[in-house]
């Protein structure tokens, strides 16, 4: 019994630690990207997303590059699971939060403008997500060598979005670490910034680890865990980052950092599993890949339309609901 307390309590603490870091770290992200002229698009979706992505993307090479059999079968599992975490539950995150602090999503150009720039950068993900899905139906001797493509194709979008308008959400909040300048000094920019995304690391992965602890005390089979709850643990950050910036009214970034950190679990972490696996896809992983791909589907047309709401928001929850009742069915069956 003091095992699944003391489970619970680190649990908790993770989670506490992660949401007061991110608190730090958007505050840090967003004056770096004011301190290098980058527009409110590209601190979400490259600066914020790059940051909580790394420290996962490091992970994932180091399972496939040195674990055994299971652990690479892990790793390519993460690469799957993020963007289907993303997909579901941080847009149903966005729209729980809009709906309880009573926000509407701003009906000007602006956000019009930023929503078919969403919705191209889903085409392009699901167009890089389509063939990364493809290539893990076939075996064939130089599969590994397309993993540069994938590298290729980050590095595009990263310079797709530094190069876009240098557009900003208004004033910022004084720098926590710097709080008497009105122009923190970059050092402590990065500092703050640096500090957070070590304390993002470390209680992510505790997160994580009580999890796998947890589970076995409720019944719950660690397969499930794996396919089923890490994605969400992993993209924790991410998805504290958009509570935040929602509550701050910035739906811009909230929204650019979602995007972008799905672009990035698109591209690195393929790349790393072909460089390192046979990079061969189970059932459960198909289930995920067509949950994935039919909730990007109905974003991308939402975009499009500019028929964007708090509700659809939230309702995106349900496509993760509908993989998890359909993952558990599969087990059943054998």
């Amino acid at each position: 019994m003091s095992g699944l307390w003391l489970a619970t309590a680190l649990l908790l603490g993770a989670a506490i630690a992660i949401y007061l870091s991110c608190e730090l770290f958007v505050n840090g992200v967003e004056w770096l990207g004011r301190s290098l002229s980058v527009g409110s698009k590209a601190t979400g979706s490259v600066l914020a997303a790059f940051g909580t992505a790394l420290p996962e993307s490091i992970v994932t090479l180091v399972a496939v590059a040195f674990g055994g059999a299971e652990t690479k079968a892990l790793g390519v599992g993460a690469a799957l699971g993020g963007p289907l975490a993303l997909a579901t539950v941080a847009y149903a995150t966005v729209g729980v939060s809009l709906i309880l602090s009573r926000q509407q999503l701003a009906n000007t150009p602006a956000m019009r403008g930023a929503f078919r720039g969403l919705a191209r950068d889903q085409g392009w993900f699901l167009t890089i997500f389509a063939a990364k899905i493809a290539l893990g139906l076939f075996v064939f001797a130089w599969k590994p060598w397309l993993g540069l493509f994938f590298l290729a194709a980050y590095g595009l979008y990263i310079r797709k979005e530094m190069a876009g308008p240098g557009e900003d959400e208004g004033e910022l909040e004084p720098l926590t670490f710097a709080p008497g300048h009105a122009t923190p000094p970059l050092l402590r920019i990065l500092l703050q910034t640096v500090l957070a995304l070590t304390i993002i690391f470390v209680a992510s992965h505790l997160f994580v680890g009580q999890l796998a602890t947890l589970a076995p005390l409720f019944g719950v089979e660690p397969q499930l865990v794996a396919l089923l709850l890490s994605p969400i643990a992993t993209e924790l950050p991410e998805t504290m980052n958009a509570i935040i910036w929602v509550r701050q009214g910035k739906h811009r970034l909230a929204l650019a950092n979602i995007s972008g950190a799905m672009m990035i679990q698109a591209t690195v972490p393929t790349a790393f599993g072909l460089f390192w696996t046979p990079w061969l896809l189970d059932r459960s992983l198909l289930l995920a890949a067509a949950v994935t791909a039919s909730a990007i589907a109905v974003m991308i047309l939402a975009f499009r339309a500019g028929r964007v709401s708090r509700a659809l928001f939230a309702s995106m929850g349900l496509f993760y609901l509908l993989f998890a009742a359909l993952l558990i069915a599969m087990r059943a069956a054998g």
